[in-house]
């Protein structure tokens, strides 16, 4: 099963579609993609799990693999670490990204399978998918989703799902 974002502002798959927004920087290949540029990298990728906030949610209905959130989770965004683009606890000495968040961005996270197998320092970090801000502006390089269709689109989805980006 495959879904499929556009910069177009559209996700779409087997029997759904939903409003996206992408990346700020617009999409790129994934050997274009660099730390910071917040672009979106164009290709298919593999979903690793679905983080939640479980003081504001219950556990999404999905056949994904469920990660509860805690405050401490962060994702490390520092090319130079040996754990760039992995999950780490805060606190955290270099670059990072809180995943515990005032805003409501982060209550679902799906991670995708980018630059993880094997990690290529530099060439981007923590792309998910994740709840969109209120006026749909654009992201750091992720695919964002009313939260309603974030849900939705996690009941739907199987363990072999595929995202893919598209110009």
């Amino acid at each position: 099963m495959k879904f499929i974002a556009t910069q177009t502002g559209k996700l779409s798959g087997p029997g759904f579609t939903a409003r996206c927004v992408l990346g700020k920087g617009g999409v790129v290949t994934a050997s274009q993609k660099r730390e910071g540029d917040g672009a979106s990298p164009a290709g298919v990728w593999p979903i690793r799990n679905v983080f939640y906030r479980p003081d504001r949610m219950d556990p999404p209905a999905t056949s994904l693999p469920l990660v509860p959130l805690k405050p401490y989770d962060g994702w490390c965004d520092a090319p130079e670490h040996r754990l760039y683009n992995r999950p780490v606890s805060l606190p955290f000495a270099a670059s990072h990204e809180k995943l515990w968040r005032d805003d409501h961005v982060y209550d679902v996270i799906i991670e995708l399978g980018y630059n993880d197998d094997p990690v290529v320092p530099g060439r981007g970090s923590a792309i998910f998918m994740h709840v969109a801000r209120p006026n749909f502006e654009p992201t750091e390089g992720c695919i964002a989703l009313e939260r309603e269709d974030l849900l939705a689109l996690l009941e739907v989805m199987l363990p072999d799902t595929e995202i893919e980006i598209s110009f």
